[in-house]
């Protein structure tokens, strides 16, 4: 048995994964806004809860740049007081057990792969749309991290006047529409005309961050997952519209696109780092 960390700047969701299923769970909201130790202190408390002599290891996620071999993490988002924290030395001198740490979405990416939508696939992209767009990328079926587990950061590279995170994320319904993701799917879910727009220049700008993975990464399947992928039924015909002008029509002919389905398939991802 494991221990399989979610850490976000909004929620932490851990859970105790045997045989690739969460056996016992416990989340609780993020003390994010709290000095370092307080948000430390909050990850320990969790994990009592669930540690027990039957726990093998641990594995967390978080929304950072990592240090991976050395277990620490960098500037977290929506953590401010989280700059420079060595997470694998504090949680292992605390629980006397192997410790690894990496970005949120190569949790979700490793998820996907052994538990979810990309299990039988060797080349996957597992896209993370939601208040920021990430991604976690497995090459020949292993996990690709790049030097600083910054591979899939995807959502930072320019496009247009911006990035692409801020047309393919939340921020982008509040910024162009004056309307949040959430309420922009409960208006198109009634038919509102204007709502379906809305997701139709979204979808536009969804199919050219798909045509970029396809020139980065070439994968076998694209996995959505985050707020945004909720909508899919929305923004898919005008995405699709779109991966339809990349100028290699076989590679879109073959790619899968699938939307993930279980709810903590980060945790589980999580599980399998060490």
């Amino acid at each position: 048995m494991k221990i399989g960390i979610d850490l976000g700047g909004t929620n932490v969701r851990m859970g105790i994964v045997s045989n690739g299923k969460i056996i016992s769970r416990v989340a609780e909201p993020c003390k994010a806004n709290e000095p370092e130790e307080a948000v430390i202190g909050q990850l320990k408390g969790m994990i009592h809860q669930l540690i027990n002599q039957d726990i093998e290891s641990i594995g967390i996620g978080v929304p950072s740049v990592v240090d991976a071999e050395r277990g620490i993490v960098y500037n977290v988002a929506n953590i401010p007081s989280w700059k420079e924290v060595h997470l694998k030395d504090i949680l292992e001198e605390e629980f006397k057990i192997p410790v690894s740490v990496n970005n949120d979405c190569n949790c979700f990416a490793l998820g996907e792969h052994y538990f979810g939508e990309g299990n039988g696939f060797s080349n996957i992209v597992a896209v993370a749309l939601g208040t920021g767009v990430g991604a976690g990328i497995i090459i020949d079926g292993k996990l690709y991290n790049g030097d600083n587990t910054g591979a899939g950061e995807i959502g930072c590279l320019p496009y247009l006047e911006y990035d692409y995170e801020s047309y393919c994320s939340s921020s982008y319904f509040v910024r162009e529409h004056g309307i949040t993701g959430r309420e922009a799917f409960d208006k198109a879910s009634e038919g509102d005309d204007e709502a379906l727009m809305i997701w139709k220049e979204a979808g536009h700008h969804i199919g050219n961050l798909m045509k970029v993975i396809l020139f980065a990464y070439d994968p076998s399947v694209i996995i959505m997952g985050g707020s945004i992928s909720n909508a899919y039924k929305f923004f898919a015909p005008a995405m699709m519209e779109t991966l339809d002008t990349f100028p290699y029509p076989e590679t879109v002919k073959k790619l899968e696109i699938r939307i993930s389905k279980k709810e903590d398939i980060s945790i589980l991802g999580a599980s399998v780092l060490y």
